[in-house]
């Protein structure tokens, strides 16, 4: 569309050197992995906004530390998720993803979710086909408590990939996609307002979202549904 069009290419570039690093792993204080994968691939589009942008303020899951970010003070905010599903991509699925979006003066510009092993991209403003389905997709850190609570009628997954997860509900091969326990902001944000251009219903915080910056300083519950 815009900038990340330009990811992409990127992302197919350098796919096989960030392969060959997933078994290159360490444990975080939360006791989830992080790869060299991981790192290399903020690193390439870290260094991509560095080398083409100056107004820039880049929020990434890897050096984030979960601070209020004035968006006012920035032309472009850029929210990364550089690998998300990282336990899928060091066990050797490909069900992992690249997230990102970008806001520019405050408002959604545009954002991206690319599942690289798969071979799939959705960008802003890409036309997509639509399935119908009656498969619900779940976050994998929703306890016993929130399984037992589940709607019935639908055939549910849980893939432990919110990139994944949301491609899947964008295009419609899931009927809905929820995390009931809560997020970060580098987790959701793609899906979110891909979700909205796509004209699905989404809620966030029991509230409907609208396309608003979300703050890396809490976690958001929410729920995206196909009409």
């Amino acid at each position: 569309m815009k900038i990340l069009k330009n990811i992409i290419p990127l992302i197919k570039e350098n796919l096989e050197e960030v392969l060959s690093l997933r078994n290159d792993k360490i444990k975080k204080e939360d006791d989830s992995y992080v790869s060299k994968g991981d790192l290399l691939m903020d690193a390439l589009v870290a260094d991509f906004f560095a080398a083409n942008y100056s107004n820039y303020y880049l929020v990434s899951e890897e050096t984030s530390k979960g601070e209020y970010v004035d968006i006012s003070k920035y032309e472009y905010v850029v929210v990364v998720d550089p690998i998300d599903g990282t336990e899928n991509f060091v066990s050797g699925l490909r069900e992992w993803g690249v997230g990102i979006s970008v806001y520019k003066n405050g408002k959604h510009y545009e954002s991206l979710i690319a599942l690289p092993e798969l071979d799939e991209y959705i960008l802003s403003g890409q036309k997509i086909e639509r399935f119908t389905s009656r498969i619900a997709g779940l976050s994998s850190s929703l306890t016993k408590e929130h399984l037992l609570d589940l709607e019935p009628g639908y055939e549910y997954r849980i893939i432990g990939c919110c990139m994944y997860n949301m491609l899947q509900v964008v295009k419609g091969s899931f009927a809905t996609f929820q995390n009931p326990k809560g997020a970060n902001a580098w987790d959701i944000l793609p899906g979110l307002n891909l979700a909205l251009e796509n004209n699905l219903l989404i809620e966030v915080n029991n509230k409907k979202y609208n396309g608003e910056f979300l703050q890396p300083t809490e976690k958001y519950r929410f729920i995206v549904k196909n009409i």
